[in-house]
């Protein structure tokens, strides 16, 4: 739980993908979905979440590392940032992929 609410905290990428969990979540339980559906849409709006926890906590140990510029510290910090990028991507086509089957 300290995590989480480091997480809540400290990064406002996180409070916009729960936002969008609090508005997403409750669309899959009034939308008429087949339970694979359903249970597709709340895995990946979860996983982006995760991921960005995990983003959270690279950044958060490469700032801890040091401070000075470093290209392999950079690298690391894109491609966190890339692995959210991602989770998004692909949660915004499953979300259509559903939709559209509906």
């Amino acid at each position: 739980m300290k995590g989480l609410l480091a997480a809540w905290q400290g990064e406002a990428a996180f409070r916009q993908e729960c936002l969008l969990a609090v508005v997403s979540l409750p669309l899959c339980l009034v939308l008429d979905l087949q339970r694979g559906d359903r249970m597709l849409l709340v895995a990946i709006t979860l996983l982006v979440l995760i991921v960005e926890v995990l983003n959270s906590a690279l950044e958060a140990v490469v700032d801890r590392v040091g401070a000075e510029f470093h290209e392999l510290s950079g690298r690391a910090k894109d491609m966190g940032s890339a692995a959210v990028l991602l989770a998004l991507l692909l949660w915004g086509y499953t979300w259509v992929e559903v939709l559209l089957s509906l």
